[in-house]
């Protein structure tokens, strides 16, 4: 039962931080998409005149 509970303290506790991190990071990963189109369209924008 040791061996158990050791086993989720060295895999487990690693693995939820990670998917912690990846939840957290997705969001701002969409947000600087959207920064990223938006400039785009304004760079073409300023481009055509």
């Amino acid at each position: 039962m040791e061996t158990l509970y050791t086993t989720v303290a060295n895999l487990g506790f690693p693995i939820a931080i990670a998917f912690y991190l990846l939840i957290r990071i997705e969001g701002k990963l969409e947000t600087l998409t959207t920064s990223i189109n938006n400039l785009s369209i304004n760079i073409e924008k300023f481009n055509r005149n």
